[in-house]
């Protein structure tokens, strides 16, 4: 099992990037695959979130109609597109899999490398 995020980087406030996550070793389509941010001095957050009304636990208040998590299946990629970034938003962020219910972040087995966003003001 595999997961290798990219798409992280430095940007300016209000400004949008996509990260993605190529997972390998194991169908995205049989588990949960979502997202998890940590800045420093902070506990892991989930941000993944499939709509604007998502209420799911690792779909945090703070992000929801900003960031989207979708996927593609033929590509076995994950990915999160976040727009009207803030500097709130700088973290370290990790594609993460989970079985079926998986809801806190410890209930995700396998975590990606992660990537560092950079939110500049």
């Amino acid at each position: 099992v595999q997961l290798v995020e990219s798409g992280g980087g430095l940007v300016q406030v209000g400004g949008s990037l996509r990260l993605s996550c190529a997972a390998s070793g194991f169908s995205i389509d049989k588990y949960v695959m979502a997202w998890f941010r940590q800045a420093p001095g902070k506990e892991r957050e989930g941000v993944s979130c499939i709509n604007t009304y998502d209420d799911a636990p690792y779909c945090a208040r703070s992000v929801r109609g900003r960031f989207i998590t979708s996927t593609d299946s033929d590509k076995n990629t994950v990915y999160l597109q976040m727009n009207s970034l803030k500097p709130e938003d700088s973290a370290v962020y990790y594609c993460v899999r989970g079985n079926l219910g998986a809801a806190a972040a410890s209930e995700f087995d396998y975590w990606g490398q992660g990537t560092q966003v950079t939110v500049s003001s």
